[in-house]
């Protein structure tokens, strides 16, 4: 086959493990500490990966390119050695294992090396493409399942330690403004690490978790960028108070009609790790929240 076009197809079955992943960080947690997760080793990860895979490819083979899975030695024979030529019925299958190989040596194995480091490739390919082959021929050291649920947890962890080295300062910064925060005497810290403080004493309901209210605020990081206002729209906002970041959800679930709090957000109540637009990853946001009306 000289295109590789309907092959490029094979990549949304191949790449089978999650990366959503980019899981909360713990608070207090330094890039030395993170290192301590339970792991394997680059050589282990790299053949289970490689055996995760192939998730889905028989399939694909058979349904998409038709290939006969009594040919499955041929296609291998295509995978292993790519500069061989036949012309024969069991071509398919060879020119399969020819393209899938291309496939995984100039597309997978590149992109999981980006999610495990942005700058250093240190996939075991040979152990990738051994773990890839194995699984194909039927003798792999793991099951399917166990090898996915392996990387994934690695995947996990190497992105853990990614996000940390990259943005791990937003996170100390967060806490040392926090830790300074909570001496003032016009500050409340809640049991979660949330904390507030009232400018404007309300005399109204207090909403609970599912009600809908309609509130005017500004968000601002650390440095005093504004990030989101309300204001700034000339149009208050209205949502349920469980539809909105955890340090929202509980602010707004203590407080009276009429209110306006400042509000000091932990990153861990507020995005964690993830990006949210002009929000960097582990930022600890700060809130102007004025608590207009319940919405019945």
């Amino acid at each position: 086959m000289k295109a590789l076009k309907y092959i490029t197809i094979a990549l949304g079955l191949l790449v089978c493990v999650s990366t959503s992943a980019a899981k909360k960080a713990k608070k207090n947690k330094e890039v030395a500490e993170v290192a301590k997760v339970d792991t394997v080793s680059m050589d282990v990860f790299s053949y289970a990966y490689g055996i995760a895979q192939t998730n889905g490819l028989m399939n694909y083979l058979v349904q998409r390119l038709g290939v006969d899975t009594a040919y499955v030695s041929y296609f291998l024979s295509g995978f292993d050695d790519p500069s061989i030529d036949e012309q024969t019925k069991q071509m398919k299958a060879y020119t399969a294992g020819k393209d899938i190989r291309h496939q995984v040596e100039n597309q997978i194995i590149a992109q999981v090396n980006r999610q495990i480091n942005d700058s250093i490739d240190l996939l075991n390919k040979e152990r990738f493409i051994q773990g890839f082959r194995d699984a194909i021929a039927g003798n792999a050291s793991f099951t399917s399942d166990s090898a996915q649920a392996l990387a994934s947890k690695q995947l996990d962890y190497y992105n853990s330690v990614k996000m940390e080295a990259k943005y791990g300062k937003n996170r100390i910064e967060g806490e040392e403004f926090l830790k300074a925060n909570a001496k003032k005497d016009s500050v409340v810290t809640t049991k979660s690490g949330l904390q507030y403080k009232i400018l404007t004493v309300g005399t109204g309901a207090v909403p609970t978790a599912t009600q809908k209210v309609k509130v005017n605020y500004e968000g601002r990081l650390i440095d005093g960028t504004v990030f989101d206002s309300s204001y700034k729209r000339n149009q208050p906002a209205t949502f349920a108070c469980n539809q909105v970041i955890k340090g929202w959800t509980e602010a707004l679930t203590m407080m009276p009609v009429g209110s306006k709090w400042q509000l000091f957000i932990p990153q861990e109540l507020a995005y964690g790790a993830r990006e949210a637009g002009k929000i960097p990853p582990f930022s600890m946001l700060i809130f102007d929240v004025e608590l207009i009306e319940i919405v019945e």
